[in-house]
């Protein structure tokens, strides 16, 4: 079976998984690198990757450099266009794809049309931007689904899936938070890469990652502008990590390099990449995390790590006691911050998107016969 990783948050949401497939003998994993994972400027996630045992089967170079919705739709099409070559090449008997991005679109319609099973992770769930589109999209694309919660499996039945290819695993990037929950931060040593002043984990500190919304690309620099005057204001420590490669990305990277030359962010080290278990470590011991990362509603309620959520990006996703949702304006980013400044150790641990063993279970199923065959729409009947 084929399965592509797509960015480093990709990567993370499955590493567990990746491994129970490889303990599977009746399961022969190719592992397919492509999109951003494959942008030097987002890290080496390659050698990462490799670090963790993991060999690479592939390599596809779908991103066409540009800061529009054009450049995503555009590498949209390449990424089918490239990864048909692959599936012709490799003729696996099933293509597992994560989430919601356009890659995962992608992946989904080559696959598909190649007469290919498609399996999907984490689909039935709602969130804002365009990414709720493609997530519905390559439902309706996909044979099997692993969603992570019982309501996001409900939707899945709603839009017509057989509940008998439907498997409630819960979300497999909890597996890892799992492994690494009682890991001390001292784990990192005291020197984090990027740029900045370093962190010092005697103290409190922010940790920071925001995206841009596509459907609101119009109003990236107002957005990050929100955010970044918050963080000054405050003067906490913080650990700001790169945006994703979505449209708005440039408009931010220019902000907050503005921002940083321009002394604004004198306690801010900037990290474009980091294996998981360092971002996990990261975001168990610190303050709160900040931004519009879906790691804050998934992961940090399974931590149980106070969490501000800005703006739409993950609007009407599933979420836990330990997030609060506010606009872009500085003001409620500062005054939600302040508001929390008390929460931490008091929010109780949530099991919303999973226990942790979701890669077992997935394996499980996949081990079993998965034939292609054709999808049909399924209407559900009560009793």
């Amino acid at each position: 079976m084929a399965v592509v990783v797509n960015s480093r948050a990709n990567y993370a949401r499955i590493k567990s998984l990746l491994k129970s497939i490889e303990l599977r003998p009746e399961l022969k994993l190719e592992l397919v690198l492509g999109a951003s994972s494959l942008i030097s400027r987002h890290g080496n996630l390659e050698a990462v990757i490799m670090k963790d045992g993991l060999t690479p089967s592939a390599r596809v170079n779908t991103i066409v450099e540009g800061d529009s919705p054009s450049a995503m739709a555009t590498s949209t099409g390449l990424g089918v266009i490239e990864l048909a070559s692959l599936f012709e090449n490799m003729k696996p008997d099933i293509v597992l794809t994560v989430a919601d991005r356009f890659e995962t679109l992608a992946t989904a319609l080559a696959a598909s049309y190649m007469n290919i099973a498609v399996a999907h992770t984490q689909g039935g769930e709602l969130t804002g931007s365009i990414d709720e589109s493609v997530r519905h999209a390559v439902t309706k694309l996909s044979h099997y689904h692993f969603p992570a919660t019982k309501k996001s499996a409900e939707r899945l039945i709603a839009m017509g899936e057989n509940p008998d290819k439907i498997l409630m695993s819960g979300c497999p990037s909890l597996d890892l938070v799992r492994e690494v929950a009682n890991w001390d931060v001292n784990t990192l040593g005291h020197s984090l890469p990027g740029v900045g002043p370093g962190i010092d984990f005697d103290k409190p500190y922010f940790l920071v990652l925001q995206h841009p919304v596509t459907t609101e690309w119009g109003n990236a620099a107002e957005q990050i502008s929100g955010t970044i005057e918050a963080i000054s204001s405050l003067g906490v420590q913080s650990v700001w990590l790169w945006p994703n490669v979505d449209a708005g990305a440039d408009i931010f990277s220019r902000e907050l390099r503005r921002a940083r030359e321009g002394g604004r962010l004198p306690k801010v080290q900037f990290v474009k990449n980091l294996p998981p278990e360092d971002y996990l470590i990261l975001l168990k011991n610190c303050h709160c995390i900040i931004g519009n990362s879906s790691s804050a509603i998934r992961e940090a309620s399974f931590l149980a790590v106070p969490a501000v959520n800005v703006g739409t990006r993950q609007l009407n996703r599933e979420r836990s006691s330990n997030v609060v949702d506010v606009g872009y304006e500085s003001n409620q980013i500062i005054e939600a911050i302040k508001n929390l400044n008390d929460a931490r150790g008091k929010i109780e641990r949530s099991d919303l998107y999973g226990d942790g063993y979701a890669g077992e279970r997935i394996a499980d199923f996949l081990s079993g016969p998965t034939p292609h065959y054709q999808k049909e729409f399924y209407v559900w009947q009560s009793e």
